[in-house]
């Protein structure tokens, strides 16, 4: 993927869409691109993860394991596709944390990745960016939280 198809991809990520084309210039130097295969995990619940991902083409399944005594298991929490963010949103307050679900690719998949100290670095220099990108983050995390509430009441 090019350059210009990186910041094609951030442009109509739920994350970055709305966001100047030099703001979105400065958040694709900061990227690479990376192709996964089916199967293959982004990353895996309990990680101390680092980076954020935007898919570019595939799909993900975000997954949590389960733990509930007499019940284990796994509970989808979404299948995100084309635009959709994901990753260790806890980079973004300089905060180590495990990852609370795993990312499995479930077709040949390409993600933007980018480390996510490195966004803070950028948002912390730009409050307006910041204060955008966090809005939008806000969204992200509200939805997820009702797809993991879905989820639980299928277990």
């Amino acid at each position: 993927m090019t350059y210009s198809e990186i910041n094609i991809a951030l442009e109509s990520c739920e994350l970055f869409s709305g966001l100047g084309d030099s703001d979105i210039e400065k958040i694709a130097g900061i990227c690479r691109m990376e192709t996964y295969h089916p199967g293959e995990c982004l990353f895996r619940q309990g990680e101390l993860g680092q980076c954020l991902y935007v898919i570019a083409e595939g799909n993900v399944f975000l997954e949590r394991t389960l733990d509930l005594g007499p019940r284990k298991g796994k509970a989808l929490i979404g299948i995100l596709g084309k635009g959709r963010a994901l990753g260790c949103w806890s980079t973004l307050l300089d905060e180590p944390h495990p990852l609370m679900a795993s990312a499995t690719c479930k077709q040949p998949t390409r993600v933007i990745v980018m480390n996510g100290a490195d966004l803070r670095d950028m948002m912390l220099k730009n409050v307006t960016l910041g204060l955008k990108i966090f809005q939008k983050l806000c969204y992200i995390l509200r939805d997820r939280i009702q797809g993991v509430f879905g989820a639980m009441e299928k277990i």
